[in-house]
């Protein structure tokens, strides 16, 4: 049994219809590419800094990513540094980066301009 759907005309929008966004995934959208600032951390961050010029929401995100990642690259050479303790301490540590790499992309798609406490205020000093 078929089913029939019922279209809008081509370049009409009916009652209750609303004309689409945006596309999210799209290349010039801002909360795409700041989220892609998170993406591939410390080098993502330095293209879209190099890169972009205008939307504070992008360079605030992008900066963000670099001075994040440089912290978490300096933390992690000094666990590697350390004989058991960092060896005991890495899972956790790679975890807890792992956690805050997805939640900060989630925030930045949502179009939340949220800071991380130290770094956030550390980013925005930079980006002045």
């Amino acid at each position: 049994r078929a089913s029939a759907a019922i279209h809008a005309p081509a370049g009409r929008w009916g009652a209750g219809m609303t004309a689409p966004g945006p596309n999210p995934a799209s290349p010039s959208n801002p909360r795409f590419l700041a989220a892609v600032a998170y993406a591939g951390g410390l080098i993502t961050g330095g293209v879209l800094l190099a890169v972009e010029k205008q939307d504070a929401f992008v360079r605030f995100h992008a900066m963000q990513s670099v001075v994040t990642f440089i912290g978490v690259l300096v933390l992690s050479l000094m666990l590697g540094s350390l004989p058991y303790l960092g060896l005991v301490l890495y899972l956790p540590f790679i975890l807890a980066v792992f956690a805050l790499w997805v939640f900060l992309m989630l925030k930045a798609w949502h179009g939340a301009s949220y800071k991380l406490p130290y770094l956030g205020d550390l980013a925005e000093h930079l980006l002045r």
